[in-house]
């Protein structure tokens, strides 16, 4: 089957391969100028926005839009895939055969002799051969962590691995006094002119310690901070729609007008 017949082809088994299929006349001479025109670089914002669409469906729990919103991350794949071939240095079956490896691998349990009875000895595991596999067994224990990610998932990232090597607090109870001590170094260097460094790194501080006591929950600190956007977003909204039902808009509403509409909107749920 040529490319031309694979992208009509609506066999399921054949479905990886007609999108890249797809993606090839795309980016084919007389093909998309928008796609031609793309590059690794160019296409970094629409990784990090698919990725963060599809999460947004996944807690929502909307099953029929995560189904899109996973063929928009798979599309991104696909895309630096070809645009590495038309380079001369992989294609996705590279790409494929690299993690179906890296997950042989890193399974010795289940696909070796190796005996890993919980999650903890599996994710022991897991780290352990990833060391090796990097030589990364001469280099500072939390080199790499996290690289690329975003600042709060980076320092949640970051405490995890410090914890698997002992350095933890041990209960939440812990976490939780240092987000006190954090809190009340802030409030001595709130006075402090917005330039002066300190204030930026106290408050650096603070967010650090409120990630570390998420972890000792069990909870995702991006999960709770989507929570808390969506939460003031739909107090807000209700808090506007109260003062344009007494006439108000929120230029003309004062803060003590607003104050009471947003307890009320709070109240109501």
């Amino acid at each position: 089957m040529n490319d031309t017949e694979m992208i009509e082809c609506h066999e399921p088994a054949l479905q990886m391969q007609r999108l890249i299929s797809i993606m090839k006349r795309l980016r084919a001479p007389q093909g998309c100028p928008w796609d031609a025109e793309q590059t690794h670089k160019s296409l970094i914002t629409n990784m990090i926005e698919e990725a963060y669409e599809a999460v947004d469906t996944i807690q929502r729990d909307d099953w029929q839009q995560m189904r899109e919103e996973l063929g928009d991350v798979l599309l991104q794949v696909v895309f630096h895939a070809e645009i590495a071939q038309e380079n001369g240095r992989f294609d996705f079956n590279d790409v494929a055969a690299e993690v179906s490896e890296k997950l042989i691998r890193r399974h010795p349990h289940i696909f070796a002799s190796s005996r890993a009875d919980t999650t903890d000895a599996v994710l022991t595991q897991w780290d352990k051969i990833k060391r090796q596999e990097k030589g990364a067994e001469a280099t500072p224990y939390l080199h790499g962590t996290g690289k690329g990610l975003p600042a709060l998932l980076r320092a949640w990232k970051l405490q995890k691995k410090a914890a698997k090597a002992g350095f933890d607090w041990p209960d939440a109870q812990g976490a939780l006094d240092k987000v006190k001590e954090e809190t009340a170094e802030c409030e001595e260097i709130l006075p402090l002119p917005e330039e002066d460094p300190r204030l930026t790194e106290e408050l650096g501080d603070l967010l650090f310690s409120v990630v570390n006591l998420c972890r000792k929950k069990g909870i995702d600190p991006e999960v709770a901070m989507a929570g808390a956007n969506k939460k003031f977003e739909r107090r807000f909204n209700e808090m506007e729609r109260l003062l344009a039902r007494d006439g108000l808009t929120l230029d003309q509403a004062d803060l003590d007008a607003m104050e009471a509409r947003w307890q009320q909107a709070k109240s109501a749920e």
